[in-house]
């Protein structure tokens, strides 16, 4: 009887096994870099979900006070600018949350939305968010700051008078135009550098823009179609229509920041 194998089988077992091997490997990597992809893409999904429905949820409860004598108080405004590509928001609004017990907080608060340069990517900027429970004429001092979005390539807000029902790029409730008045709707516009879904090593960024509608309840109801939703039988925009939604595109410029250049809001709200 023969004892052992043959030189011949030995070789071919060793390169079957080799086969068996670079499958098994090949597999593994795929699955390994699918699963990267999928989590960079969540990570990129989240972060701008988180920014768009903090900024939805203030922006439905902004509110203008009509009380202008109360003591140690101050005038309530409502201010927009368009700083292509990045706009910036100063405004007051119910939607804080109390976070201690006891604490002497309300849930009135100020909010400030601007840009900064982003330092981890040329051409994009961080927007930041700023949170005070009181209410001043200071739009850059004070509250808690943080950032809300990283690589920013555009923040641009459209506003819905519901005087005229057209569209506008700004909004100031201290000018004539627009005095004491909210406006009804906002159309945001959010575009993220992220992970770019056709390129399969995933190394590749493209800008990647979400947009939403926010009806603001405290804002005068407008008889018009908002273009993007229905209209009561009375043609009044419905309390519940706002849309979410995601494409790809491209945007760039410059922006401005309260942090270390002039602020773009200067002078806007005094005292009341």
């Amino acid at each position: 009887m023969r004892q052992g194998m043959t030189l011949v089988e030995v070789m071919v077992a060793l390169f079957v096994l080799s086969i068996i091997g670079v499958l098994t490997a090949s597999t593994l990597s795929n699955t390994l870099q699918a699963r990267e992809i999928l989590a960079d893409n969540d990570d990129h999904q989240q972060s701008v979900r988180v920014a768009l429905d903090t900024i939805t949820r203030e922006l439905q409860l902004a509110y203008l006070s009509f009380n202008k004598t109360v003591p140690n108080s101050y005038r309530t405004i409502f201010i927009a600018t368009d700083e292509n590509p990045i706009d910036n928001l100063w405004f007051a609004t119910l939607s804080h949350h109390r976070l201690y017990r006891d604490s002497r907080e309300a849930d009135q608060t100020e909010i400030t939305i601007w840009a900064e340069d982003d330092p981890n990517m040329d051409g994009a900027y961080v927007l930041m968010h700023r949170e005070a429970p009181r209410i001043d004429h200071e739009p850059t001092q004070d509250g808690v700051i943080y950032p809300l979005a990283y690589g920013v390539r555009r923040f641009t807000v459209r506003w819905l008078d519901p005087t005229t029902c057209e569209w506008t790029d700004e909004w100031n409730s201290t000018e004539a135009d627009y005095e004491e008045r909210l406006p009804r709707a906002a159309q945001v516009v959010l575009g993220v550098m992220g992970p770019d879904p056709e390129d399969d090593e995933n190394e590749e960024l493209v800008e990647r823009s979400y947009a939403t509608t926010v009806i603001l309840q405290y804002g005068r109801r407008a008889r018009c179609d908002l273009g993007l939703g229905q209209t009561d039988d009375e043609g009044e925009i419905s309390d519940d229509d706002a849309s979410t939604s995601g494409n790809s595109g491209a945007a760039t410029g410059g922006s401005s920041s309260p942090s270390g250049r002039s602020s773009p809001f200067g002078g806007m709200g005094g005292g009341g």
